[in-house]
């Protein structure tokens, strides 16, 4: 801090005397003629006040402003175009990932609904389609997976940020802001995403159908193909409804649970925002959430993209809430979380890992463009 010395007054000059040419002489007064001895200088009247010498010690209240350094960059910095490309590589690369749980956790949903089907763990079920089919048709649909990811995933996250971001250009992004940014990215990804999505769940389980009823498609495209050939355009969107459905609430419970998340481990935690511990505690917390409120939604899409019309064309599976209260009542509440540790591992999982991806490829970015 800075400290202050005070100098003593001088003494005041009498009246009308007149100072001598020499050092501490005497001085005659007009009035009485007495003689005072005092200083040779003195401070003129109009500046007879207390001296004040102010001695800075350096202290940090320094007049001189220190130089504060910049905010780090964070990855929601980055360009609109990279958050999009970047979440679509995040997503394809964390589906690479996660696949082979996406396709047990499938099978194992679809193969509840055959005629005969006994109730087996998950671990015992793997087990027995690796002995089956052999450890690779796990990753049958790859391609599927992988192309689906490229519509889904690059409109679903980079909507998000991007809905997220014109509201906060208006108002403070609380988490009714980040819920209706969650709805709409999450039905605008899923009805963009919808045919790639119905060509993963054929490819991906055609197999598992008894011989008779296989289609035996040789690829994602061989199936997009004859899906169109067959059964025209409308069968693309066959099952969208809990397809939208089910991925407005991953936009919420997922993406949306995310950055809330992110927000509540920065104020709350102490874990910054931008770094590594941060996402992980963030995905996690989003994956659990999202698979336990979608699974049954994921169930109703399985069944009514799987299926096949009767003798008489009909559809036993028409609409989300129907095919749901049919699966509730012919198996049980629970059916509709049957296969749900593949599930999560396949929700928790591809969170996970493509949120950790997503923030690398960014934070890569960041890094060349500096």
């Amino acid at each position: 801090r800075k400290l202050c010395r005070v100098a003593p007054p001088r003494p005041r000059r009498r009246a009308g005397a007149t100072a001598s040419p020499g050092a501490g002489t005497a001085l005659r007064s007009s009035s009485g003629g007495r003689s005072v001895r005092t200083a040779s200088r003195r401070t003129p009247r109009r500046t007879r006040r207390r001296r004040v010498e102010v001695v800075d010690f350096g202290m940090a209240t320094s007049r001189t402003p220190r130089a504060t350094a910049a905010p780090a960059a964070t990855t929601d910095a980055v360009p609109l175009s990279v958050k999009f490309a970047t979440a679509g590589l995040g997503g394809i690369m964390g589906w690479v990932v996660v696949h082979p749980f996406n396709t047990a956790a499938v099978r194992m949903n679809l193969a509840a609904a055959q005629p005969g089907y006994a109730p087996t763990g998950f671990f015992a079920f793997v087990a027995r389609t690796a002995a089956e089919r052999g450890i690779g048709s796990f990753y049958d649909g790859l391609g599927a997976g992988c192309t689906r990811q490229i519509f889904y995933a690059t409109s679903r996250f980079g909507l998000f940020e991007t809905i997220r971001d014109k509201i906060a250009e208006h108002r403070p992004v609380g988490a009714a802001e980040r819920v209706a940014a969650g709805l709409v990215s999450g039905a605008c990804a899923a009805l963009i995403s919808c045919p790639a999505e119905v060509a993963l769940v054929r490819t991906s389980n055609d197999a598992t159908l008894p011989a008779a009823e296989r289609r035996n498609y040789r690829g994602p495209a061989d199936a997009a193909m004859r899906i169109l050939r067959e059964e025209g355009v409308a069968a693309f969107w066959r099952g969208s409804a809990p397809f939208v459905q089910r991925a407005m609430l991953v936009g919420v419970t997922q993406v949306g649970t995310l950055d809330q998340a992110k927000q509540f481990y920065a104020d709350k935690c102490g874990v910054p925002r931008g770094t590594y511990g941060n996402i992980l505690c963030a995905s996690m917390t989003s994956g659990l959430v999202y698979s336990l409120v979608t699974m049954p939604f994921e169930t109703a899409k399985n069944r009514m993209a799987f299926q096949k019309p009767d003798a008489a064309g009909a559809l036993a599976y028409r609409s989300t809430g129907q095919t749901m209260l049919a699966v509730a009542r012919a198996s049980g509440v629970r059916s509709l979380w049957n296969g749900f540790p593949p599930y999560y591992l396949r929700c928790g999982g591809h969170t996970v890992s493509m949120f950790i991806f997503v923030e690398w490829l960014r934070s890569t970015y960041l890094a060349a463009a500096a």
